[in-house]
């Protein structure tokens, strides 16, 4: 009467083992794609400045030299003179 085989002990065993796989199963699945390539690099250059955009482009060959002075003035002009260069 008050012993059932061991029937209810087994069940909550294997709703612990559920539990244990899911959380496994979301840390694993969590971190997914936050590599370097990931998310954070994309947040790292959404941070530059416009002056760093401009100066990464004419790195690049996107610009000509003369195409870089042309926007860095007009940057410096909209910047006035309390932001500098930054």
């Amino acid at each position: 009467m008050g012993y059932d085989g061991g029937y209810m002990m087994g069940g909550m065993h294997g709703l612990w083992w559920l539990f244990w796989l899911v959380l496994l199963g979301v840390f694993m699945f969590g971190g997914w794609g936050r590599s370097e390539g990931g998310r954070n690099r994309w947040r790292e250059k959404s941070r530059d400045t416009p002056h760093k955009l401009l100066h990464r482009r004419l790195a690049g060959g996107d610009i000509t030299p003369a195409e870089y002075e042309e926007r860095k003035a007009l940057l410096d002009r909209d910047a006035g003179p309390h932001r500098g260069n930054a």
